[in-house]
C-alpha cells in the first residue's frame, strides 16, 4: 500500500518542485498575529509550509498549511490561479507549498490566505502516517523521530523547552561571572567519574583514546591555570545500559568555582534552579537517609553492596527536591574529606523523584591525598572493575603546582529537562536517543 502511494507520488514529482529559493514574507504565526492590520492595509503576504490537511472541491482547494510558528488555512480558487489544474494534480498532504495572497475570513470566521500564487517547493514522496499516537512499537517513534516531532506536538514542545532551560542556565551563569570553556572529548585517560568509557583509536598518533566520561579533570586544570569561575555544557559518553534515566551519550553542565565549598553551592543551586524546581527543598545526610530506609548503617557493609542498596532501595524513595549530603569517600573519590570524619566527603547530590539531578562537592586539592585515592581506584580497575577511575599522572602533576580551594558541580541536563517537562524517560527529551537497530 505505502509502496503504491510512493510510486504514484514519484510520477507526480518534477525538478521544479524543489526550488533553491523561495519568496516567503511572513511566518504563519506572524500572519495570524497581525491579521487585523494586514487585512486593513490589504497587504499581500507570502507564506510557506507543509500541507497537513487537503480538501479538493471542484474548482476549490483548501489546504491547512503549517510552519514552525503555527497553522493557517489556504484557499486556492481556480479563477485566481493559472496553474490551478497542474497544482490540483500535483499536491498531496505532506508537500511543502509557497502561497502568496491577501488574508481574509471565511463565512465560518476562519482566518485564511486567498491564494493569488501557489507552487510546490518540496514534493513529499512518502505519505505521512495516518496513525501515529499510541504505537505498539514505541521505539518506532524514536527511530523515525522526524515524524514524531511532526505529528506529536508534545514532543516538539519538550525539545523547545530543553533549549529554553539550557539558555536560561547559560544566561544565569554569565550574570554570576562564570566563563564558558571547552575541554577535550577525546582523552588519553578517562576520568572524572565512575563509568565504563568508549574506546577509540587515533591513526596519526598511533594511540588509544577514550570518549570523555566527564570534563572534570580538565576543568580543574583550568583552575590551576588561574581561572576561577568556569563552566562547560557538552556531551559525555558512558558505555552503559539504556533505561529511563540513562542514554550512552548525554548532555551535562559542569561548573567549577574557586574559593567556594559545597555548602555555598547548595545555596547557589537553589537560586539557579528556582525557576524550574520551585523553592521547596529538603536536606538530609547520606547516613540518615540510608538508615531511614534500610534500618542499617552504611559503614557496616562493603562499598558495592552499600551503593547497590542506595540506588535500588533508598534513592527511589526520595520524591521532593532533596539535597543528600556527605557521601562516603568511596562513592566520591575526587571530593574533599570532612575534617571531623575522613570516611565522609564534603558533597551533595540533588535527588528528585528518585533520580540524581546534580552531583557536587568541595574539590580535593591536596595532591598527596588525591594520589592515594587515585591509586585505590586504579587498583580496582586493574582487578577488573572497568568503571573505576584511573590514575592520571598529568592531572596529579597539575595539582602539585597548586589548585585553589574550589567547589564543583555537575547537572544532568537530560534528567533536569525530563523532570521539568514531566517526561517519563530521558529519551523523550533527547532528539535522537541511542537505539538498538531494528532487525
Amino acid at each position: 500500500m505505502i509502496e503504491d502511494i510512493f510510486q504514484e507520488r514519484l510520477k507526480k514529482r518534477r525538478p521544479e518542485h524543489y526550488p533553491a529559493a523561495i519568496n516567503k514574507s511572513h511566518a504563519v504565526g506572524e500572519a495570524i498575529e497581525g491579521f487585523v492590520n494586514l487585512v486593513k492595509n490589504k497587504k499581500k503576504i507570502v507564506i510557506a509550509g507543509r500541507i497537513m490537511g487537503l480538501r479538493v472541491q471542484g474548482g476549490l482547494i483548501f489546504c491547512d498549511v503549517q510552519d514552525n510558528s503555527g497553522k493557517i488555512q489556504v484557499v486556492i480558487k481556480k479563477d485566481n490561479l493559472k496553474n490551478f489544474s497542474d497544482l490540483k494534480d500535483s499536491i498531496d498532504i505532506g508537500d511543502f507549498i509557497e502561497v502568496g495572497g491577501p488574508l481574509f475570513k471565511t463565512a465560518r470566521g476562519e482566518k485564511s490566505v486567498e491564494a493569488r500564487s501557489a507552487r510546490l517547493i518540496t514534493k513529499s514522496l512518502r505519505p505521512l502516517p495516518s496513525v501515529w499516537h499510541g504505537l505498539k512499537d514505541v521505539e518506532e517513534r524514536f527511530r523515525k523521530r522526524y515524524l514524531d516531532l511532526l505529528l506529536n506536538p508534545g514532543v516538539k514542545e519538550a525539545i523547545v523547552q530543553r533549549s529554553k532551560i539550557i539558555e536560561d542556565l547559560r544566561e544565569s551563569l554569565y550574570k554570576e561571572g562564570f566563563l564558558e570553556v571547552e575541554t577535550p572529548m577525546l582523552q588519553p585517560i578517562p576520568g572524572g567519574a565512575v563509568a565504563r568509557p568508549f574506546k577509540t583509536y587515533h591513526n596519526a598518533l598511533d594511540m588509544d583514546l577514550y570518549l570523555r566520561i566527564a570534563p572534570e579533570l580538565y576543568l580543574k586544570r583550568l583552575l590551576v591555570g588561574g581561572f576561577e569561575k568556569i563552566f562547560e555544557i557538552g556531551r559525555n559518553f558512558r558505555n552503559e545500559g539504556v533505561d529511563r534515566d540513562h542514554n550512552p551519550e548525554f548532555t551535562a553542565l559542569e561548573l567549577y568555582w574557586a574559593n567556594q565549598d559545597y555548602s555555598g553551592l547548595i545555596k547557589f543551586t537553589k537560586k539557579l534552579l528556582k525557576k524550574w524546581l520551585g523553592s521547596s527543598w529538603a536536606t538530609t545526610t547520606f547516613a540518615d537517609l540510608f538508615y531511614k530506609h534500610t534500618n542499617e548503617k552504611h559503614d557496616s557493609m562493603p562499598t558495592a553492596k552499600m551503593e547497590d542498596m542506595y540506588k535500588k532501595i533508598v534513592r527511589p524513595k526520595v520524591v521532593k527536591p532533596t539535597f543528600v549530603t556527605n557521601y562516603p569517600e568511596p562513592i566520591m573519590p575526587l571530593a574533599k574529606l570532612m575534617t571531623d570524619d575522613e570516611s565522609l566527603t564534603e558533597s551533595f547530590q540533588l535527588v528528585v523523584n528518585g533520580v540524581e539531578i546534580i552531583k557536587a562537592f568541595s574539590e580535593q586539592n591536596d595532591p598527596v591525598i588525591q594520589r592515594e585515592q587515585m591509586k585505590r581506584q586504579e587498583k580496582e580497575f586493574r582487578a577488573g572493575n572497568e568503571e573505576a577511575s584511573r590514575l592520571d599522572e598529568d592531572f596529579l602533576e597539575a595539582l602539585e603546582y597548586g589548585m585553589p580551594p574550589a567547589a564543583g558541580m555537575g547537572i544532568g541536563i537530560d534528567r533536569l529537562v525530563a523532570l521539568v517537562t514531566k517526561s517519563h524517560a530521558v529519551k523523550e527529551i533527547i532528539a535522537f536517543p541511542t537505539l538498538k537497530p531494528k532487525e
